[in-house]
């Protein structure tokens, strides 16, 4: 179908029961689903022959701490033939697990290890389910907001040791009392100034 207007009806119309929300914006098309959906959706987009979404172009995710449904799933598939995207979002709490699309788009195999890696969200039925980013020993999730910015341990790769080592930070005395408030974002403080 080449008109967006047209191919979000024709959608609606087959997926009735299985989509909660849809929209144009962007000239892409947006639809909220449950997540056990997920495959009948994804295996209707790839091959119904109006809607020829055959490229799976993304899988990530989008974490809201303070939500009960703490993930939002978020899916890009590409239809070369028509020139279109549909992106397929659905929420789900941290220990839920998510069905694997690697069936379905062999190329899913390192998207759904990059979000197990950064988010420690699960996918059953994915064939090597393994950090992808991180080194085997890392601790955490670094895309989830909770994730501390700073830290007492030092990741670098040991030459010598050729291995990837932690290591307690060292910082020069001079830095310990280093003033963090940044100038350009307007001080709330007026400094004193010592006068010699």
């Amino acid at each position: 179908m080449k008109n967006l207007e047209d191919l979000e009806k024709f959608i609606n119309s087959e997926l009735t029961s299985k989509i909660n929300n849809s929209f144009i914006k962007h000239d892409s098309i947006y639809i909220t689903i449950d997540h056990d959906e997920l495959v009948y959706v994804i295996t209707f987009l790839k091959t119904n022959k109006e809607t020829k979404f055959r490229q799976l172009i993304e899988i990530t995710a989008v974490d809201y701490p303070e939500h009960e449904n703490r993930f939002k799933m978020v899916y890009l598939l590409l239809s070369h033939e028509y020139n279109q995207r549909i992106i397929i979002d659905y929420s789900i709490k941290e220990s839920e697990v998510i069905s694997s699309l690697t069936s379905i788009f062999p190329s899913a195999n390192w998207m759904e290890r990059e979000v197990f890696d950064m988010y420690g969200l699960n996918f059953k039925n994915h064939p090597d389910l393994r950090r992808i980013l991180t080194d085997y020993g890392f601790e955490g999730h670094p895309l989830r907001k909770d994730f501390p910015l700073t830290g007492h341990n030092e990741v670098r790769y040991s030459e010598e040791q050729k291995k990837v080592i932690y290591e307690p930070i060292k910082l020069e005395q001079n830095y310990r009392n280093f003033d963090y408030e940044s100038p350009w974002e307007g001080t709330k403080y007026i400094k004193e100034i010592k006068k010699s």
